[in-house]
């Protein structure tokens, strides 16, 4: 075979398990840790009575060219409903306005939606379609950019509050977990660029019909398996050591010796695991690069009050809405009933919030835009928090994303808050992945058989 012959991955989130199945598909003998008892990361499920309850709503874009290859090589991509043609239902109250694409090439596809958005006033209207054109021709790869923030280009370019919040935000905080003033324009401008001003089709919105511990991790579980990886569960690493040409990776019950080591786990552990001098950031970078919560709220009722599988909402507590009763299983064991999940992305305000009070807070801004929700009883309430679900693409934070490769030979870092140019994303993390194993294999292939990642 080529590259190395024996490759340990330290995490078992999806750039991990990227890097792991690229690896172990060109021939590697891969061993992959992970200290938690189940892989997937943060796109994880878990049982609440009888009910697959996933740890936070995810979805992905027809863009997520990277996400979506990843699912064909899982074999869940059958797993997964991915829209003809975007649509996203906006509530303001109770008045309800769509953004949603016609057939023409972009920018024009979203046209007519912008032109009847009712959540905003005709002006305003204006306006967000001249924001659009202008963001359009923003240059993100220009490294001035990141120094800039979102927010204030926004001001710069006209925008107003209504528009930030009925529609930079209402894409933006979902993707960047960040509002518009926190963010990096670079960072804004990809999500923006990619997603809705450059391809049509682009911005269409997929989501997993099933919990995600099966579209993921176990999927993955199996793939592994099948192409000779080993995979521990529960087995935390607690340092990486040169071991002549190769490396020494402990746990606390052992210390495998390989030829290389793939380090994707989040920032703070990367930094604290990979020896000095392995990157060129200064010290405390994970602490520089930050972190943004993310809150999921579940709800329960007996009776459907949410007949579109997802709404985003303006004007409110509450940000998007989905249905995920099919994927909870509920439909089998409580016909009729429906479960909510209502996605806080950004959500510093409330991640320290008690349930009884986020209950307060969070059912009558629901029921403002769920008029059936107060003829419902609600049968369950519970909440689930990611307090370090990503880092903060703030302006600035460009240069404290590292490259995949490390200053040590045979020694790789994998995650989506790597130099992706993406935003923490599902996306971000398994380009990684793909670009970290692509590294330790580039060295020994020819290089006309590289392919980027």
């Amino acid at each position: 075979m080529t590259g190395p012959r024996t490759v340990t991955v330290v995490g078992g989130g999806l750039a991990g398990l990227t890097a792991a199945i690229r690896l172990a598909d060109a021939g590697c003998r891969v061993t992959l840790l992970e200290s938690r008892p189940r892989l997937g990361g943060l796109t994880h499920s878990f049982r609440r009575g009888d009910l697959d309850v996933d740890n936070g709503q995810h979805v992905f874009l027809r863009c997520c060219t990277s996400y979506r290859a990843l699912l064909e090589r899982l074999g869940t991509a059958g797993l997964t409903e991915l829209q003809p043609r975007l649509d996203v239902p906006v509530r303001s109250g109770r008045k309800t306005a769509r953004l949603r694409r016609n057939s023409l090439p972009a920018p024009l596809h979203l046209g007519r939606s912008l032109a009847s958005y009712g959540v905003l006033s005709p002006a305003d209207r204006l306006r967000a379609v001249r924001g659009a054109m202008a963001l359009r021709g923003v240059d993100r790869d220009d490294p001035r950019t990141d120094d800039v923030s979102f927010g204030a280009w926004l001001a710069e370019y006209g925008q107003n509050a209504a528009t930030v919040e009925a529609l930079w935000d209402l894409v933006g905080v979902a993707t960047m977990n960040v509002h518009a003033g926190e963010a990096s324009l670079a960072v804004a401008a990809t999500v923006f660029q990619l997603g809705l001003l450059t391809d049509a089709a682009a911005g269409d919105i997929g989501w997993s019909a099933v919990p995600l511990q099966r579209l993921h991790g176990d999927a993955a579980a199996t793939v592994l398996a099948a192409a000779g990886a080993e995979v521990r569960l529960r087995s935390r690493v607690r340092g990486l050591d040169r071991d002549g040409a190769g490396w020494i990776v402990r746990t606390d019950d052992d210390a495998i010796v390989c030829d290389a080591v793939v380090v994707a786990t989040d920032p703070v552990q990367a930094e604290a695991l990979l020896p000095a001098g392995a990157l060129p950031q200064p010290a405390n970078w994970s602490a520089g690069l930050g972190a943004s919560p993310i809150v999921n709220v579940n709800v329960l009722v007996d009776q459907p009050v949410l007949a579109e599988r997802f709404v985003a909402v303006v004007g409110s507590d509450v940000q998007w809405v989905f249905d995920r009763t099919r994927q909870s299983g509920l439909a089998a064991t409580r016909p009729g009933a429906q479960l909510l999940a209502v996605s806080l992305s950004a959500a510093d305000g409330v991640v320290d919030l008690p349930v009884a009070e986020l209950r307060a807070r969070l059912m009558p801004a629901l029921a403002s835009v769920l008029p059936t929700l107060d003829a419902a009883t609600v049968l369950d309430f519970f909440v689930t928090r990611e307090p370090q679900a990503t880092f903060r693409p703030r302006p600035g934070t460009a240069a404290l994303r590292p490259a995949n490769r490390t200053a040590l030979p045979g020694l790789v870092v994998a995650g989506a808050y790597t130099a992706t140019g993406w935003p923490a994303t599902m996306e971000s993390a398994v380009r990684s992945g793909d670009a970290a194993a692509a590294e330790l294999l580039s060295a020994a292939l020819d290089p006309a058989r590289v392919v980027a990642a």
